[in-house]
């Protein structure tokens, strides 16, 4: 068993620990935020942590009405630019938080005048130490250079937040509930995806709403773990531009779990067909034509957890059955450090 496959089976665990650990931190936290009438948040991230971070700024602008985006650090570290950010949280998320530009860019944010907040898997980190607040993600030294399991608890560690802020007990209930899915969600057989990507040299993966995050984090893990030249796209682009690639047999990965963009996305997944596609469809048991399972999470704000965990555990198998090694991929290392 790969070190990748083992730790992404272990996240359920993971997501226990964090809710144990975190859950009167974060009340308290959402409280200060709510008295703090902030006007945005601002995200700071790179690769799998800033597909994370577009999952945060998703979920923060639907439940609170606040303009969320992330910034570039080069906008710091090379441009130098004047931030005037009074009333914006900067919201930092990194496995190690020891990344010099991101470090560089929350300290300037704080600078001009953001509040801040750090989600970071590696305790007393630079990224920590240098913003006001700090949720510790609780997944546990991360072996596999390819990150499973640390995603899945930002992504809890980002609807917690959320949840806490908005004041929205019905996520946050939910959020607590989730880890026996994920269990379940883990056990799913998606040997057709390995069937049909065993010999592809691209792809595309579509998603939407909260659901793009693990699209683009998926597209990141084909390239990294199965040397696959997937990119992702929403399903409300993808009829534009990318449509030129699309040839017979040219393989696309759709997710549509339950919720209020399923319908466009089963539609969008006919008409792929309709035009040569080798279409993969990851969908709930309400869904006859699906390829790929999927466990409903029991709330649409965390499908995407349940998605990325069944995906996962495939690109794991998916990798060794290709040839490859998913926990060494080849010109990466597990700490990226950017200036």
């Amino acid at each position: 068993m790969s070190l990748m496959l083992e730790e992404a089976q272990s996240a359920p665990g993971c997501l226990r620990a964090q809710w144990q650990a975190n859950a009167a931190h974060l009340a308290g936290l959402g409280r200060t935020l709510r008295e703090s009438d902030l006007r945005g948040a601002l995200t700071v991230a790179r690769g799998s942590s800033d597909h994370a971070a577009a999952y945060f700024a998703y979920l923060g602008m639907k439940h609170l009405g606040l303009p969320m985006a992330s910034v570039p650090p080069s906008l710091t570290t090379v441009a130098n630019a004047p931030w005037r950010v009074r009333g914006q949280l900067a919201v930092a998320i990194s496995q190690s938080g020891a990344s010099p530009d991101l470090v560089a860019t929350q300290k300037a944010l704080i600078v001009g005048g953001a509040r801040s907040v750090a989600l970071v898997n590696t305790p007393d980190s630079p990224l920590g130490q240098a913003s006001e607040c700090e949720i510790a993600l609780q997944a546990g030294v991360e072996k596999s250079v390819a990150a499973t399991k640390s995603y899945l608890a930002t992504l809890a560690a980002c609807a917690h937040l959320i949840g806490a802020w908005a004041e929205d007990e019905t996520l946050l209930t939910a959020l607590e509930a989730l880890p026996p899915t994920l269990e379940a969600a883990a056990r799913l057989d998606w040997q057709p995806a390995v069937d049909a990507l065993i010999d592809v040299d691209r792809l595309l993966v579509i998603g939407r709403g909260a659901g793009l995050a693990v699209a683009q984090e998926a597209a990141l893990k084909f390239k990294e773990t199965c040397a696959i030249q997937a990119e992702p796209f929403s399903a409300a682009e993808v009829r534009h531009g990318p449509m030129a690639l699309i040839g017979p047999g040219y393989p696309v990965l759709v997710f549509a779990p339950p919720g209020p963009d399923q319908a466009g996305l089963l539609e969008l997944a006919v008409w792929l067909e309709s035009i040569g596609a080798r279409v993969l469809l990851a969908a709930d048991d309400s869904v006859g034509a699906r390829q790929l399972p999927l466990i409903d999470a029991g709330h649409d704000d965390l499908q995407p957890l349940s998605v990325i965990q069944s995906f996962y555990v495939m690109a794991a198998r998916l990798a060794v059955a290709r040839g490859g090694d998913p926990d060494r991929p080849r010109h990466l290392q597990k700490v990226t450090r950017t200036l």
